[in-house]
């Protein structure tokens, strides 16, 4: 998660001064725009406990704290929110998590133009933070299931994460900035160590927002599902105590004013060149040294000098979106991932969507182990450790996590069960009589495809495959029962899982063909179905404000997913009585099957039989490639802008933050492209 980094001086080494993940750089006026006197207050501010610090870092770090809780806490649940509350495929949901991703590095742009040229740093972090509060209020109420239908609450998803994108992208290039202005130039050490604790500030808020936001999805139920309206509700909260807070210490802050966008004339200076250069084709006219030396006619020396060094900085950023396009998966894909392997460390049970809590966590680790261990040993093996190999070696590194995440996935799909393929169903049969049946599956000819003697409540090892003529058919099934012979003809689908329920019919035997879950369940919970036995209706109770009827005489329940855990006794009740079912250990991604019946004198009894497989790959195989990828973070992104800031000029630093935070930008396009590609690539092979 370090996206961004800040940049205080300009020979200053990043490394040892800790630099933190956002970026905001202090803008520099340009040299063509007259100084204006700062508003500052003509008392000194006050100090902390007699110190040099003054006290308006306070509410600055304190704010930083809270946002970046906010919009890390929010951000860590969207994918499974679109996965499985508006019921979106994977690859739609990773290209709109992306997209979000994407609008939150584009809008900084617009809030460093605003707070630049127009209502200074304060006034534009107040007005842009109540516009993010705004998007976590429609974001909150587009996750509560009583609020409309599915249409309404991605309406107002995407009108909230819209203005959430607005409101953190705008003050993102602010805040920092902002602190840096509280101190004077002659506490230059002190502002050093502020822009530290910042750092730790959006580290610890991220850290612990991306661990608790999952808890509060998928430990708690609302309205008997996954509560993500709280899991949006409480970084909502975050977000206007960050408000209030930054507003508290308005009276000793020191405001400068704007003092013009930067940005605007670097754009302005390029395009003058490239249309003047155009314009001047002509072979009579003498050629230019440098293509931005066509701008001279309009825009000072110095300008374009600036602009030229910006420019050779600039060809660095090349391979950064590419970088980030592997970097921020980390709450898409790896998150989707984790989603099909088993939580249960044996210690602690982790959600899917926490195991993104490692990134900021190693970040805080790696940096200075980096910077205080690793750095300087390779220095005294007299290996000249340039920031250009750092930077290739981050990138490899992230390649590499990249390798690890995919042997691991690989590994995942190794020990899913498979699929059936066009014109194949995959068959179990589950047998209910009270003594053995001969199950024989006839072909068009009489000929025998399958065959098996199952016993009474026997659990299957395996579905059975069989092979269709067409997309659609019916088999003929013989089924033997002490000395009767019944047959019956069942009606299925390609690509299908099913399940021939044998039962007791007088003194006959009858059979029935459902049609059973997917080979696997996506997120990490765990499906269940029950077939009721009894004589009268069950009403199952599996949580808060579910309930699950099923019918008598061997009725069929739809299907129910909840959470992993022991589920020792599950309230029922009938017409006549209420009991209790132990349905033991629900694992992580496993679908089960229960049998209610009454044979014991101890009442209803569930017969228990899993028919796909739990989860078996532990979480912690993605340790390694979180890793990887942090440590080739540290790499490749702050030494990536202590480079490019050592060789930049310091009237170009505003520039350089907008170049930065468009590569994340234009990072997380290409995943959503690469997606929506791997989308219609599936429509193709599923047509």
């Amino acid at each position: 998660m370090l996206e961004e980094r800040e940049s205080k001086e300009p020979a200053m080494n990043l490394f040892q001064t800790n630099e933190f993940k956002e970026t905001p750089f202090l803008p520099v006026s340009p040299e063509e725009v007259p100084p204006r006197p700062p508003s500052f207050p003509k008392k000194p501010s006050p100090k902390i406990c007699g110190s040099n610090y003054p006290l308006s870092i306070v509410f600055i770090v304190v704010n930083e704290f809270c946002e970046r809780f906010s919009y890390y806490g929010m951000k860590a649940v969207l994918t499974l929110y679109f996965l499985y509350f508006l019921h979106w495929s994977e690859d739609t949901s990773t290209s709109v998590y992306h997209a979000f991703s994407s609008l939150c590095y584009f809008t900084p742009i617009l809030g460093a133009a605003i707070a630049d040229s127009w209502l200074g740093k304060f006034k534009t972090i107040i007005y842009l933070s109540l516009v993010y509060v705004l998007g976590h209020v429609i974001k909150s109420m587009g996750a509560l299931p009583i609020l409309g239908g599915q249409m309404l609450h991605t309406v107002l998803s995407m009108v909230g994460l819209s203005l959430i994108a607005l409101g953190t992208g705008g003050i993102k290039p602010c805040v920092a900035a902002f602190g840096g202005d509280q101190f004077e130039e002659k506490h230059a050490e002190e502002r050093t160590r502020y822009f530290s604790v910042f750092y730790l500030s959006i580290n610890a808020g991220s850290l612990i927002s991306t661990f608790v936001t999952p808890m509060l999805r998928g430990d708690v139920q609302c309205f008997g599902k996954d509560c993500y309206a709280l899991a949006f509700g409480v970084p909502g909260l975050l977000m206007v105590i960050a408000l209030v807070v930054f507003a508290m210490g308005s009276k000793i802050y020191r405001k400068p004013p704007p003092e013009g966008n930067i940005v605007t004339q670097v754009v302005k200076c390029i395009w003058f060149a490239i249309s003047n250069r155009f314009k001047n084709r002509s072979a009579d006219i003498p050629k230019r040294e440098h293509w931005l030396d066509w701008a001279a006619e309009k825009y000072p020396r110095q300008l374009i000098m600036d602009v030229k060094a910006l420019t050779r900085v600039l060809f660095l950023y090349i391979p950064l979106p590419m970088f980030w396009a592997l970097l921020d998966q980390q709450g898409s894909r790896w998150t989707l991932q984790a989603t099909r392997m088993n939580g249960n460390l044996g210690f602690f049970v982790l959600q899917p969507d926490q195991m993104q809590v490692l990134n900021p966590f190693l970040v805080l680790i790696f940096i200075p182990l980096f910077d205080f261990i690793i750095y300087p040993l390779v220095s005294k093996c007299g290996i000249n450790f340039t920031s250009l190999r750092k930077m290739a070696v981050g990138m490899i590194l992230a390649c590499l996590a990249f390798a690890v995440a995919a042997t691991v996935e690989i590994k995942i799909n190794e020990m899913a069960p498979p699929q059936p393929d066009s014109q194949e169903i995959f068959l179990q049969v589950l047998n209910l009589a009270d003594n053995e049946v001969k199950v024989t599956v006839l072909g068009d000819e009489n000929n025998s495809l399958l065959a098996e003697s199952i016993k009474s409540f026997q659990k299957m090892p395996h579905y059975s495959k069989l092979h269709l003529k067409t997309k659609s058919q019916n088999f003929h099934f013989q089924l033997k029962y002490h000395n009767l012979s019944v047959y019956t003809e069942h009606s299925v689908e390609e690509k299908k899982w099913y399940t021939l329920i044998i039962r007791e019919d007088g003194k006959s035997i009858s059979s029935m063909m459902v049609k059973d879950e997917e080979n696997k369940t996506t997120n990490g919970m765990t499906a269940m179905r029950f077939v009721n036995t009894l004589h009268e209706e069950i009403n199952i109770s599996l949580g808060t404000d579910t309930s699950l009827s099923v019918e008598e005489d061997y009725g069929v329940s739809a299907y129910r997913t909840v959470q992993r855990g022991e589920y020792s006794a599950v309230p029922c009740r009938t017409k006549n009585e209420e009991f209790s079912l132990n349905l033991g250990l629900l694992d992580f991604g496993a679908a089960y099957l229960f049998v209610i019946t009454n044979s014991t004198s101890q009442g209803p009894q569930a017969w228990k039989m899993e028919y796909i497989p739990a989860n078996k790959m532990s979480i912690a195989w993605q340790l390694p490639q979180y890793a990887l990828v942090t440590a080739g973070e540290v790499m490749f992104s702050v030494t990536g802008l202590e480079f490019s800031y050592s060789q930049a000029p310091s009237s170009m630093k505003s520039v350089l933050q907008a170049a930065w935070l468009l590569t994340v930008a234009v990072g997380n396009i290409i995943v959503l492209i690469v997606a929506q590609f791997s989308s219609l690539v599936q429509m193709d092979m599923d047509m």
